[in-house]
């Protein structure tokens, strides 16, 4: 699949290497939510983008709205669980984030969700993951950005309040813990600003989608 990627001034390496998770930053959302951040956690991650950009079967998947089908305006692959991932350093990423958030979650990482914003016109609109356990548990859902950046927007469920603002590319990462599927949602909006191609990769427990 052809794009075009402007490389990170930051990152100028090939070579894929996680670093320590003991840099991750906790914020506090409220009612029991809150999200860790750890710029640039996977170093070679343009490396990376290429790859996956390149050998991922994506998909594109249309949804009804209304009396009209539309595509959904992003491309998507799904990794259940014993599935190949499709890079090694991701089985790596996905062991990493298990360990380290063993005590908190209870439980491993089981599935990776990719999704493909191939420019600002790509987008995911206002949602939590509440498919399965989330709608009333609470978890993690732990996302590794690489590519351009994109906004990553949350705000308390049902509009209101303060927004929160994360632009995640390059090898960035955000854990969203506790509560904040259920008492928050997330988006990541079109922009008629340049912006170049980036792939999320969401890890989550089985059963959380």
């Amino acid at each position: 699949m052809a794009t075009h990627l402007q490389g990170s001034l930051f990152d100028q390496t090939d070579e894929l290497r996680l670093g320590s998770l003991g840099g991750l930053r906790r914020t506090g959302l409220g009612s029991g939510a809150w999200i860790d951040v750890l710029p640039g956690w996977l170093s070679g991650a343009d490396a990376l983008f290429e790859r996956l950009a390149a050998e991922v079967p994506w998909r594109a998947e249309h949804r009804k709205m209304y009396d009209n089908v539309v595509a959904v305006p992003r491309l998507l692959a799904h990794y259940a669980e014993g599935d190949p991932l499709p890079h090694p350093v991701l089985d790596e990423a996905r062991t990493a984030l298990s360990a380290h958030y063993a005590e908190e979650l209870g439980e491993p990482f089981a599935t990776a969700g990719l999704c493909f914003y191939r420019d600002g016109r790509d987008s995911v609109a206002w949602h939590g993951d509440r498919i399965g356990r989330g709608a009333r548990e609470d978890t993690m859902v732990a996302i590794l950005s690489v590519g351009e950046p994109r906004d990553l927007l949350l705000r308390p469920a049902g509009g209101g309040g303060t927004v929160v603002r994360r632009p995640l590319g390059h090898g960035d990462l955000i854990v969203m813990g506790g509560s904040c599927q259920r008492t928050w949602e997330h988006c990541v909006p079109k922009t008629t600003r340049a912006a170049g191609p980036r792939i999320s990769v969401q890890f989550r427990p089985r059963g959380v989608r």
